[in-house]
């Protein structure tokens, strides 16, 4: 085992269990270890803040339990002009962001980790995310984590090789069970919070009028595929392809009950085009078109190569053949098709367990006869 005792790990302590339970692994592990709380948001109102108060006095609980001491960091700047603003600007163009994707890229393995080394001396940086790191040949590769209900690489794909080399993911080498399982053998105050959901600033709250107060409502009709008026939404923002709920069409004469799916959103004419059927043509593709581009070995893609894809997370790999159209855009193509592949969501490709990268899908490849 090489000496960790010179190395200093500034660990990224969220106030959840996952970043509780990696401290404590580093220190097993002989590592300096000091933990770094990240403040990426203003709370504007009440519940927002106490639960922000509330991540903060647990990471703190967390790292006096455990001997640690914890630094606090305020990137609020730096997350509304690198990850907030982008967010806003791709939901007014009417796709649907992945905002995590973006704050792993530009804060959690940029900022945090510049910080972290320049500031504080780090060697490594370290979060709780369900990943795994291995080195081959000198470069880092990034790997999904162990355990499958929880891996997260699908999140961590523009990181470069130098990223992943300069950062320990303790947790994702274990199964959630037993990270809670050590969590609790050692008494944190963590062990049983739940795991957070929703998106990294909004945390727990309604979506719908999280984005209404920064961007107006747009109202405009619902139509079936015939063209069909059926009824009216209040904003093409609110909706993604494959939705299901929430449209407030139910119950329609000269129709059958089959619940009603967003198939298509027209931006250009406001209007949510929604049919029948999880399956149905028009909600499938036969491939996508993807653009920016970032593959963990920096290396461009110059031939077609066979892989699989996720369109989304927790989505079950799809088989396919990636074709180059130039450095920054690329063409996939599926085995078989596959349903609401949505534009502005990343498209991010694995070998086995390694995680090549990925790219944001700009276009879905409908099926030849979708629209007959």
């Amino acid at each position: 085992m090489s000496d960790n005792s010179q190395k200093k790990v500034i660990v990224g302590m969220s106030g959840g269990v996952d970043s509780s339970v990696s401290a404590w692994l580093l220190l097993q592990q002989g590592y300096q270890v000091e933990g770094l709380f990240m403040k990426n948001w203003e709370e504007d109102d009440g519940e927002e803040y106490c639960t922000a108060a509330e991540d903060l006095a647990d990471a703190q609980a967390v790292c006096d339990k455990l001997g640690i001491r914890l630094h606090k960091i305020n990137f609020a700047a730096e997350y509304w002009d690198n990850v907030f603003e982008h967010f806003l600007e791709e939901y007014k163009a009417g796709r649907t962001p992945n905002p995590d994707i973006l704050c792993n890229k530009e804060i959690k393995f940029k900022a945090f980790l510049e910080f972290a080394a320049e500031d504080l001396g780090a060697d490594l940086i370290a979060t709780g995310h369900y990943v795994r790191r291995q080195d081959v040949g000198g470069k880092s590769r990034l790997l999904r984590g162990l355990d499958a209900n929880k891996d997260q690489s699908y999140f961590l794909y523009t990181l470069s090789h130098q990223q992943v080399a300069q950062s320990l993911f303790p947790v994702g080498e274990l199964e959630k069970p037993e990270v809670r399982r050590i969590a609790e053998q050692l008494d944190l105050v963590t062990a049983r919070k739940k795991d957070s959901t929703g998106i990294c600033f909004i945390g727990e709250r309604k979506f719908r009028d999280f984005l209404g107060r920064y961007l107006p409502a747009q109202p405009g009709v619902i139509e079936n595929t015939e063209g069909q008026v059926l009824g009216e939404h209040q904003g093409l923002m609110y909706h993604t392809l494959g939705q299901r709920k929430g449209l407030g069409i139910g119950g329609l004469k000269d129709s059958n009950d089959d619940p009603w799916y967003v198939v298509d959103k027209d931006v250009a004419t406001n209007r949510l085009i929604v049919a029948q059927g999880a399956e149905h043509p028009r909600l499938m593709s036969v491939g996508l078109v993807a653009q920016q581009l970032d593959w963990v070995d920096r290396q461009p893609v110059t031939a077609p190569f066979r892989c699989t894809v996720k369109t989304r997370y927790r989505q079950t790999d799809i088989p396919c053949e990636v074709i180059p159209l130039s450095d920054q855009r690329i063409e996939v193509r599926f085995d078989e098709p596959v349903a609401a592949v949505t534009p502005g969501q990343s498209a991010v490709f694995y070998l086995d367990d390694i995680c090549l990268g990925g790219g944001v899908i700009e276009q879905r490849l409908p099926l030849p006869d979708a629209d007959k």
